[in-house]
């Protein structure tokens, strides 16, 4: 059925949204390619890209509604429909499932009562699933609006979430302290967090996550351990008995959060050491 014109934003909204939007247009050559930033700043004040969102956006870069909904709809961090207050994103690509992510999400959905995409009664969370979330060094993996929380587990997770409807202060493993999907809305549109230490706190790769480069650089690893391909053997770094021990190599701690990799799950049906019978066709 045809759909009314969507409800303008309140003057006093309107005039905010547009001091914002010609700061965020001056940083670009062609005005289309402010689309993203502004989609987020429309996010930021409701929440999500609503239709008055759209407009907005379409009329200030002089696009139609269906060019904005296309990209709107195109990239999952533009939120459709009203979210919560903190967006928790649970890995369940293969790395994350297999370490523990799919029981996460299972966990999370059963204990507050939401599925996938869907918000809790209070407003304060919503859950969802996310394909990966570039740190399978650190699998398991949840965001909290795009901050790390690593090497979760279904009972550290469930914590995590009663602790964000409690309002009480959670620290993510990696990143900035956590802040309301709005403010991180329109952070994420190009505008500075001046929370105080926000900034420097965003921190860098971990141990786990350095293993490969410093492999591909030819130096010595800081962990005592390297997985090998799953042909060969692994590699043990640790002295054999009557060998000296190598100083550059040590036992690591559990301060130094090893990764999952350390540890592979014998499960593969190309393990020819472990194999798991014969792979059924799609559908089978």
């Amino acid at each position: 059925m045809p759909q009314l014109p969507a409800t303008p934003y309140p003057a006093e909204v309107r005039a905010r949204l547009d001091a914002d939007a010609k700061e965020v247009l001056a940083r670009y050559p062609g005005s289309r390619s402010a689309l993203l930033p502004l989609l987020h700043l429309v996010q930021s004040e409701e929440g999500y890209v609503s239709r008055t969102g759209i407009a907005f956006c379409a009329e200030t870069l002089d696009l139609t509604t269906a060019e904005v909904t296309a990209v709107s709809t195109f990239y999952s961090m533009y939120r459709r429909r009203p979210s919560g207050d903190y967006q928790v994103g649970v890995c369940t690509n293969t790395l994350c499932a297999v370490m523990g992510g799919d029981a996460i999400f299972d966990t999370l959905k059963e204990h507050l009562g939401v599925g996938n995409n869907e918000t809790t009664e209070d407003g304060k969370v919503t859950l969802e699933h996310i394909e990966c979330n570039a740190a399978c060094d650190f699998a398991p993996v949840v965001m909290v609006n795009w901050e790390f929380f690593d090497n979760q587990t279904p009972e550290s997770a469930t914590q995590l979430v009663d602790d964000l409807i409690a309002g009480r202060t959670v620290e993510p493993t990696r990143g900035a302290p956590i802040c309301s999907y709005k403010d991180t809305a329109r952070i994420l549109a190009g505008f500075p967090d001046e929370r105080p230490g926000a900034v420097e706190a965003t921190g860098g790769a971990g141990p786990a996550s350095l293993v490969g480069l410093k492999l591909a650089k030819g130096e010595a690893l800081p962990t005592a351990r390297v997985v090998s391909p799953r042909a060969g053997q692994p590699t043990d770094a640790r002295p054999q008995d009557g060998q000296p021990h190598d100083p550059q190599v040590h036992d690591p701690s559990p301060a130094e959060r090893l990764s999952s990799h350390d540890a592979p799950q014998q499960t593969s049906a190309s393990d020819p050491e472990h194999p798991a019978g014969p792979a059924a066709e799609e559908g089978e």
